[in-house]
């Protein structure tokens, strides 16, 4: 049986974040009343992130450790390296431009303690938002999420939001397949359904960025978000 009791980890994939990082992290430390460390995966030793991660254990911070991408460049090789490096227990994803809404993390890890692999924020559900942020990505983001849920049953209003908690045995059982941008966490979402693990999920009041220029280059990205769409509508292997 799968232990649920397991530490925290918290992944946050970077790319020349270094602006914004000491506010992420105070953030973390205010909100975050529970026990977990924090994986930091860069890509490249010159990303400028890594001096002020670096000043911050220098300070004597225990639970922060910078772990180099050596899956593949971009957001889903810093996923896949991130993920590799937990064992056990509850595992989560944060973006470092202060998007997500940290407060949610005690009710997602209670969830999660009480058997659910799949925790996801959502933004699209009753109490959920978005402040700000472009209109065409949130319109596709928001169609695809509501309708996987109305007509697959999927139980999230939002699969395409990166802001989730999963179980990391279930990570395992999975061979990813996402070659870019932030489809991984749709294509976790779908496996999950279809191979019949537990999704609840939460309301969740996601910020566009106030550090730097988001890296969502949503054109390029389309083809993947739609073959993962399409994906869903497969026969499930469990229920």
């Amino acid at each position: 049986m799968n232990d649920r009791t397991g530490e925290l980890t918290i992944i946050i994939p970077v790319y020349n974040e270094g602006a914004g990082f000491e506010d992420l992290w105070s953030e973390v430390n205010a909100q975050l009343l529970c026990s977990f460390r924090a994986l930091v995966v860069y890509d490249f030793d010159e990303d400028d992130t890594l001096p002020v991660v670096q000043a911050v254990v220098a300070r004597g911070e225990k639970r922060l450790f910078l772990v180099k991408n050596d899956v593949g460049r971009g957001v889903v090789g810093a996923l896949q390296t991130g993920f590799r490096r937990v064992e056990s227990g509850p595992l989560l994803v944060v973006m470092a431009d202060l998007s997500d809404d940290l407060s949610q993390v005690g009710q997602m890890l209670e969830l999660y303690r009480q058997g659910y692999h799949v925790v996801a924020g959502s933004r699209y559900m009753k109490g959920g938002g978005i402040v700000n942020g472009p209109a065409v990505k949130q319109a596709l983001s928001r169609i695809a999420g509501v309708s996987l849920c109305w007509l697959r049953r999927i139980p999230t209003h939002d699969a395409t939001n990166a802001f989730k908690m999963y179980d990391s045995s279930m990570l395992k059982q999975f061979k990813f397949e996402s070659r870019g941008g932030f489809e991984l966490n749709l294509e976790i979402t779908v496996k999950a359904f279809l191979a019949g693990y537990r999704i609840i999920e939460i309301p969740t009041v996601w910020h566009d960025r106030t550090q730097g220029k988001s890296k969502f280059k949503l054109w390029s990205w389309l083809p993947n978000y739609l073959r993962w769409y399409f994906y869903a509508f497969r026969p499930r292997t469990k229920t």
